[in-house]
């Protein structure tokens, strides 16, 4: 209804100019106890939630309070039992769209307000129509206070037999909506009985005849009447009806699905007709001129919005939409972007705005929260619409490719990257919107910065290129896993990772690259991604052992023996294999350990300190690396040992830790102080170049402890000592500095 769309419309438009700020206290606040509800709450014998004594709400953080719980899918017939108690949290505007509540549990606990309004739309079947009517009416107090009730999508139930038809017991009710509802002719005609009605919506109903609005001629200011698709008038009897409503002011007979009645265009050219119309919508019906259009507003001045998407008009400079008559249109972006506005739960309006707005978006050099904002809206309210999904992912990558990202807020981001991953799940076999998607996620900023479902994201991914083999795509989903499982939590990736799918994929690009010894992106990422998979994951190390890994990374090493980026890589990897015991003699391979030896010296500090990590894991445990025929263990620790004291200091973080566990082990072995010193100048390093976050990790996991211990000890080395007491000072210098605690082991 229009009354309700400007308001919605005026909300719109302040949360467009607050996008950038964080969200508020008062809705994290809301956010917070809706999900932890229970921690709240105490629990009747019922089943259903009561809040605890002692707290009270305002009553207008009850109304967001509920709304909050519906609009997150946490309000069901238990959680809504909070409000039963109007005292604790008294209600006047509820919201319940989409919630699953039975009769039952609407009648105890809403019905006891004295609500002005109640929006109940597409809530679950078990909630007819006749459910509601019954439950307000059963409260006299509430049968004035009702002033406006919104219904659309509802089940209609039995509303046809008399004893059902209940709305004229709602004696204030000034604005219904049973829009997209079985409504038929004799509710109507209860409808209109109702002495102070002025808005009405019973757009996509079964209504045949109009006639029964007469009854509302003096009072009726707002009609909304789309798509009636049984509606059995004549236009000149329709036409009849409009003409004796003298006191419309807002009109829409819109039709997106763009029947061929020429209503519209008599309606333009009925001189005198709806006098003080503000208001007209028309969009979806052809034959309408901006001739016709300019005359019909000109005759009334009053007049706020015009209507013309998907019709021949709305061209002229008149009907712009850049002045204070708003029109929705296709000629301009003024006009799409109004129409994405007006008709964000209208699917085939959405779709046609968003076809035009795609045409705009490519070449847009500036970023455009605002417009990202409304694509979004038609997103969240179609999730299931294969034809606005495609057309918003693509305006999506448009609005955040390149640059344009760095100038869109986080928070509209991380919303906008979540609806792309809910339309990757949705459609998997859609190749089109996947690489609508892909295309969109493959953003630094979004990847790197947005807060969204990385986990979700990675395996989405995982399973797109599973499926394909385009090569461009395959580089782009190989670069946002290989960022993806770098930011995820330990378990996540090992969960991600012990997927056996993932790491013969992974594998298979690897091979194909290979083979064709060809070093580009694809190979790059591909490795990064198989090396964050495997960090602390035994499961997927095995996985990557068991699928002729670790002979496909020989072939690697001795394919690219100048590729310093991919040695590094294939060494990372394998150092994660390395650290898990089982594995070890998986890795007592003559040709594989020379090598790794070999490398040692290598020119690229990176390369070596991989090489070095792989023996110094390697002879931590002798006894199972000395069953083959190898050099003599001292001869290889005096090389380990050579080759880390002429390491040069790197000028940047040359590696990322998710956790020192791995080192502490290392740091006992006393007898062989090269995998100290290794694991050691590990740790020294990582500290210096990245304090805030190493030297935390460090302290938090019992560091502090351990390296005194290694400092403290007469066997230790000196090389060893002087590296330890190195962190031990960095540590010292992070705890006066910031205070924080040593977790003992």
């Amino acid at each position: 209804m229009f009354l309700l769309s400007t308001f919605y419309l005026m909300i719109t438009r302040v949360l467009f100019q607050d996008e950038a700020s964080p969200a508020s206290l008062t809705d994290l606040c809301l956010s917070l106890l809706s999900s932890k509800l229970s921690l709240f709450c105490t629990k009747r014998p019922d089943g259903s939630l009561s809040l605890r004594e002692s707290m009270f709400f305002p009553q207008e953080l009850a109304d967001q309070l509920l709304c909050k719980m519906a609009s997150e899918g946490l309000l069901n017939d238990s959680t809504v039992g909070i409000f039963r108690s109007c005292q604790q949290l008294r209600l006047r505007r509820a919201c319940i769209r989409t919630a699953r509540i039975s009769a039952e549990a609407f009648q105890r606990t809403l019905c006891p307000h004295r609500l002005l309004e109640l929006d109940a739309s597409r809530v679950n079947a078990d909630l007819t129509i006749a459910d509601i009517l019954r439950g307000l009416a059963s409260n006299k107090d509430l049968q004035e206070s009702l002033q406006r009730l919104v219904l659309s999508g509802l089940t209609m139930s039995s509303l046809e037999e008399p004893a059902c038809r209940c709305f004229s017991a709602l004696r204030g009710l000034r604005s219904l909506s049973v829009a997209n509802v079985d409504f038929y002719d004799s509710g109507l005609a209860d409808v209109c009985a109702l002495l102070r009605l002025e808005s009405l919506d019973i757009s996509n109903t079964s209504v045949t005849n109009l006639t029964p609005l007469l009854g509302l001629r003096s009072r009726l200011r707002c009609l909304t009447m789309h798509q009636l698709k049984r509606l059995e008038m004549t236009t000149a009897q329709l036409l009849s009806v409009l003409s004796q409503l003298e006191g419309l002011q807002h009109l829409d007979i819109s039709d997106d699905k763009q029947f061929t009645s020429d209503i519209a265009r008599q309606l333009l050219e009925r001189p005198g007709i709806l006098p003080v119309l503000v208001s007209l919508d028309v969009s979806g019906r052809k034959q309408v001129t901006d001739a016709a259009v300019k005359a019909f507003v000109e005759e009334r001045p009053g007049m706020t919005f015009v209507g013309l998407l998907a019709t021949d008009a709305g061209f002229s400079d008149f009907l712009s939409g850049e002045g204070s008559l708003k029109v929705t249109g296709e000629a301009n972006e003024t006009q799409i972007c109004e129409a994405l506005r007006r008709y964000s739960e209208r699917e085939g309006f959405v779709r046609e705005a968003l076809f035009h707005l795609f045409s705009l978006t490519h070449i847009m050099e500036k970023p455009r929260p605002d417009i990202l904002k409304l694509v979004l809206l038609g997103m969240k309210n179609h999730p299931t619409t294969l034809n606005v999904q495609l057309a918003a992912s693509a305006c999506v990558f448009n609005l955040t490719k390149q640059d344009l990202a760095l100038g869109m807020p986080v928070r509209l981001l991380g919303t906008v990257t979540q609806l792309l991953l809910e339309a990757m799940k949705t459609f998997p076999n859609h190749q089109q919107l996947q690489k609508n998607c892909l295309l969109s996620l493959c953003s630094d900023r979004i990847l790197q910065e947005v807060p969204f479902n990385r986990f979700e994201a990675a395996k989405l991914v995982m399973q797109w290129l599973c499926n394909h083999e385009d090569q461009n795509m395959q580089r782009m989903a190989v670069a946002i896993i290989s960022i993806l499982a770098a930011k995820l939590s330990t378990e996540q990736t090992a969960q991600l990772g012990a997927e056996l799918f993932i790491v013969k994929q992974l594998l298979h690009i690897v091979r194909q690259k290979t083979s064709q010894v060809t070093v580009d992106a694809t190979l790059k990422f591909t490795l990064s991604a198989l090396w964050n998979l495997t960090d602390e994951s035994p499961t997927t190390c095995r996985h990557f052992i068991e699928n002729q890994g670790l002979e496909l990374f020989i072939k690697v090493l001795e394919s690219f023996p100048s590729e310093a980026s991919i040695q590094q890589k294939v060494l990372g990897l394998l150092n994660n294999i390395a650290e898990v015991g089982g594995l070890h003699s998986e890795l007592m391979d003559q040709r594989f350990l020379n090598h790794i030896s070999s490398l040692l010296h290598n020119s690229e500090v990176e390369v070596s300190y991989f090489a070095a990590g792989i023996l110094a894991h390697l002879t931590s445990r002798g006894e199972t690396v000395w069953t083959l025929d190898l050099p003599l263990r001292s001869i290889l620790q005096e090389q380990l040992h050579s080759a880390i004291l002429q390491w040069p200091t790197p000028e940047c973080e040359m590696v990322a830790y998710r956790s020192f566990n791995p080192f502490f082990p290392l740091l006992e072995c006393y007898q062989t102080p090269g995998v100290q010193l290794w694991a050691a100048w590990a740790m020294q390093h990582v500290c210096s170049k990245n304090a805030g976050r190493y030297c935390s990790m460090l302290l938090d996991e019992g560091g502090l402890q351990q390296l005194e211990t290694v400092s403290n000890h007469p066997e230790t080395h000196i090389d060893v000592r002087r590296l330890t007491e190195s962190i031990l000072e960095s540590l010292q210098k992070h705890q006066a500095r910031t205070g924080h605690p040593a977790t003992p082991l």
